[in-house]
């Protein structure tokens, strides 16, 4: 095992003590080392050729002017990749929507990358999980 430094902000810091003690982590190192296999394997799975399915969540300002009709009209455009959808009403001002995709990852990348760049778009998340190949009989 190699040994390194780093250096992080002090509420960067935090963050990884509150995991640390969270999930029982006995140090720093195991679980920053637990962090950096979660991104890992994130990128692993982005970086795969084949169908993926994925979970895009949001919370969105619904007062943003015509932020849901352009993030409406984004999975309108993208239809192919887009299974499902769910739409909450958070309170007054914020929605949540969490979509169901289906496709190769780079293009369910790039979906979410256009949906969660959009003003008034916070706290989005892809999360990506890669398919075997098909079943021989189609289902």
């Amino acid at each position: 095992m190699e040994r390194i430094t780093i250096t992080i902000d002090a509420a960067l810091l935090e963050v990884v003590d509150s995991v640390m003690n969270r999930r029982g982590y006995t140090s720093r190192s195991e679980a920053i080392r637990d962090m950096i296999r979660d991104a890992a394997s994130r990128e692993e799975v982005l970086s795969r050729e084949g169908t993926c399915v994925a979970v895009l969540d949001y919370v969105y300002d619904h007062k943003t002017r015509a932020l849901a009709q352009r993030l409406n009209q984004e999975l309108h455009d993208h239809h192919d990749l887009s299974v499902a959808s769910l739409h909450v009403h958070l309170d007054h001002d914020r929605c949540l929507e969490a979509t169901v995709l289906r496709g190769a990852a780079s293009a369910l990348q790039k979906l979410s990358d256009t949906i969660t760049t959009q003003r008034g778009v916070y706290n989005a998340h892809l999360h990506v999980i890669p398919l075997s190949d098909p079943q021989p009989d189609g289902h």
